[in-house]
Protein backbone atom coordinates (compact mmCIF):
# COMPACT_ATOMS: atom_id res chain seq x y z
CA UNK A 1 0.00 0.00 0.00
CA UNK A 2 1.41 3.38 -0.99
CA UNK A 3 2.16 5.85 1.74
CA UNK A 4 0.01 8.95 1.72
CA UNK A 5 2.23 12.04 1.92
CA UNK A 6 2.02 14.09 5.09
CA UNK A 7 0.13 17.35 4.97
CA UNK A 8 2.51 20.15 6.08
CA UNK A 9 0.63 20.82 9.33
CA UNK A 10 0.52 17.09 10.17
CA UNK A 11 4.22 16.66 9.46
CA UNK A 12 5.12 19.65 11.63
CA UNK A 13 3.21 18.08 14.54
CA UNK A 14 4.88 14.72 13.82
CA UNK A 15 8.35 16.31 13.96
CA UNK A 16 7.56 18.26 17.13
CA UNK A 17 6.28 15.09 18.80
CA UNK A 18 9.40 13.01 18.10
CA UNK A 19 12.36 15.36 17.57
CA UNK A 20 13.67 15.43 21.17
CA UNK A 21 13.70 11.64 21.59
CA UNK A 22 15.38 11.08 18.22
CA UNK A 23 17.91 13.85 18.86
CA UNK A 24 18.84 12.43 22.28
CA UNK A 25 19.21 8.97 20.77
CA UNK A 26 21.35 10.17 17.86
CA UNK A 27 23.42 12.34 20.20
CA UNK A 28 24.07 9.45 22.58
CA UNK A 29 25.20 7.21 19.74
CA UNK A 30 27.12 9.73 17.63
CA UNK A 31 28.67 11.75 20.45
CA UNK A 32 28.45 15.12 18.71
CA UNK A 33 25.81 17.70 17.92
CA UNK A 34 26.33 18.16 14.19
CA UNK A 35 26.11 14.44 13.38
CA UNK A 36 23.06 14.06 15.63
CA UNK A 37 21.30 16.97 13.92
CA UNK A 38 22.12 15.52 10.48
CA UNK A 39 20.83 12.10 11.50
CA UNK A 40 17.55 13.52 12.81
CA UNK A 41 17.03 15.44 9.57
CA UNK A 42 17.69 12.29 7.56
CA UNK A 43 15.25 10.32 9.71
CA UNK A 44 12.48 12.86 9.21
CA UNK A 45 13.18 13.03 5.49
CA UNK A 46 12.93 9.22 5.33
CA UNK A 47 9.70 9.37 7.34
CA UNK A 48 8.26 12.00 5.02
CA UNK A 49 9.15 10.02 1.91
CA UNK A 50 8.82 6.37 2.99
CA UNK A 51 7.16 5.93 6.38
CA UNK A 52 4.77 2.99 6.53
CA UNK A 53 1.18 3.32 7.70
CA UNK A 54 1.71 3.23 11.47
CA UNK A 55 -0.48 0.76 13.35
CA UNK A 56 -0.11 2.59 16.66
CA UNK A 57 1.82 5.27 18.55
CA UNK A 58 4.27 2.60 19.70
CA UNK A 59 4.83 1.35 16.14
CA UNK A 60 5.54 4.92 15.03
CA UNK A 61 8.04 5.44 17.88
CA UNK A 62 9.80 2.11 17.35
CA UNK A 63 10.07 2.67 13.58
CA UNK A 64 11.62 6.11 14.11
CA UNK A 65 14.11 4.85 16.73
CA UNK A 66 15.10 1.92 14.49
CA UNK A 67 15.69 4.25 11.52
CA UNK A 68 17.70 6.58 13.80
CA UNK A 69 19.89 3.74 15.10
CA UNK A 70 20.45 2.43 11.55
CA UNK A 71 21.43 5.87 10.22
CA UNK A 72 23.82 6.26 13.17
CA UNK A 73 25.41 2.88 12.44
CA UNK A 74 25.89 3.87 8.81
CA UNK A 75 27.39 7.22 9.74
CA UNK A 76 29.76 5.58 12.26
CA UNK A 77 31.04 3.26 9.51
CA UNK A 78 31.57 6.19 7.15
CA UNK A 79 35.25 6.93 6.45
CA UNK A 80 34.50 10.65 6.34
CA UNK A 81 33.09 10.81 9.84
CA UNK A 82 34.82 13.34 12.09
CA UNK A 83 34.11 14.29 15.69
CA UNK A 84 33.68 18.04 15.93
CA UNK A 85 32.22 19.04 19.27
CA UNK A 86 31.36 17.62 22.64
CA UNK A 87 27.96 16.22 23.43
CA UNK A 88 28.26 17.34 27.03
CA UNK A 89 27.36 20.94 26.28
CA UNK A 90 23.93 20.05 24.98
CA UNK A 91 22.90 16.80 26.68
CA UNK A 92 20.54 17.14 29.64
CA UNK A 93 22.70 16.55 32.71
CA UNK A 94 21.80 19.02 35.39
CA UNK A 95 23.87 17.77 38.32
CA UNK A 96 27.70 17.69 38.30
CA UNK A 97 27.59 13.93 39.04
CA UNK A 98 25.34 13.39 36.02
CA UNK A 99 27.70 15.45 33.88
CA UNK A 100 30.66 13.31 35.01
CA UNK A 101 28.73 10.07 34.39
CA UNK A 102 27.78 11.33 30.94
CA UNK A 103 31.46 11.99 30.23
CA UNK A 104 32.22 8.37 31.09
CA UNK A 105 29.32 7.09 29.00
CA UNK A 106 30.49 9.13 26.02
CA UNK A 107 33.98 7.68 26.37
CA UNK A 108 32.51 4.23 25.72
CA UNK A 109 32.51 2.83 22.18
CA UNK A 110 29.26 3.52 20.24
CA UNK A 111 27.94 -0.05 20.62
CA UNK A 112 27.92 0.42 24.41
CA UNK A 113 26.58 3.99 24.30
CA UNK A 114 23.68 2.80 22.15
CA UNK A 115 22.45 0.11 24.55
CA UNK A 116 23.06 2.28 27.64
CA UNK A 117 21.06 5.15 26.14
CA UNK A 118 18.17 3.02 24.93
CA UNK A 119 17.97 1.08 28.21
CA UNK A 120 18.46 3.82 30.81
CA UNK A 121 17.44 7.04 29.07
CA UNK A 122 14.66 5.81 26.74
CA UNK A 123 13.43 2.99 28.98
CA UNK A 124 13.49 0.17 26.43
CA UNK A 125 13.71 -3.46 27.52
CA UNK A 126 16.52 -5.76 26.38
CA UNK A 127 14.05 -7.41 23.97
CA UNK A 128 13.04 -4.05 22.50
CA UNK A 129 16.67 -2.96 22.13
CA UNK A 130 17.46 -6.23 20.36
CA UNK A 131 14.68 -5.51 17.86
CA UNK A 132 15.66 -1.85 17.44
CA UNK A 133 19.34 -2.61 16.84
CA UNK A 134 18.70 -5.86 14.97
CA UNK A 135 20.82 -7.88 17.37
CA UNK A 136 20.18 -10.97 19.48
CA UNK A 137 18.88 -10.41 23.02
CA UNK A 138 21.95 -12.22 24.38
CA UNK A 139 24.17 -9.75 22.51
CA UNK A 140 22.31 -6.79 23.99
CA UNK A 141 22.56 -8.29 27.49
CA UNK A 142 26.31 -8.82 26.96
CA UNK A 143 26.78 -5.26 25.73
CA UNK A 144 24.86 -3.87 28.71
CA UNK A 145 26.88 -6.01 31.13
CA UNK A 146 30.20 -4.97 29.58
CA UNK A 147 29.19 -1.31 29.48
CA UNK A 148 28.16 -1.42 33.15
CA UNK A 149 31.46 -3.12 34.06
CA UNK A 150 33.46 -0.50 32.19
CA UNK A 151 31.50 2.29 33.88
CA UNK A 152 31.86 0.67 37.29
CA UNK A 153 35.63 0.37 36.83
CA UNK A 154 36.01 3.97 35.71
CA UNK A 155 33.73 5.27 38.50
CA UNK A 156 35.68 3.31 41.10
CA UNK A 157 38.95 4.74 39.75
CA UNK A 158 37.46 8.23 39.92
CA UNK A 159 36.33 7.62 43.51
CA UNK A 160 39.78 6.35 44.49
CA UNK A 161 41.41 9.43 42.98
CA UNK A 162 39.15 11.82 44.87
CA UNK A 163 39.94 10.29 48.27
Amino acid sequence: MAHEPFRPEDFEAFVTKHENRLYRTALAIMGNISDAEDIVQEVFLRAYEKAPEFESEEHEKVWLIRVTVNFCKSRLRSPWRKRTESLLDSYPATEPEQHKLLEYILALPPKYRTVIHLFYYEGYSVKDIAELTEQKETTVRSLLTRARQKLKTVLKEDDDESI
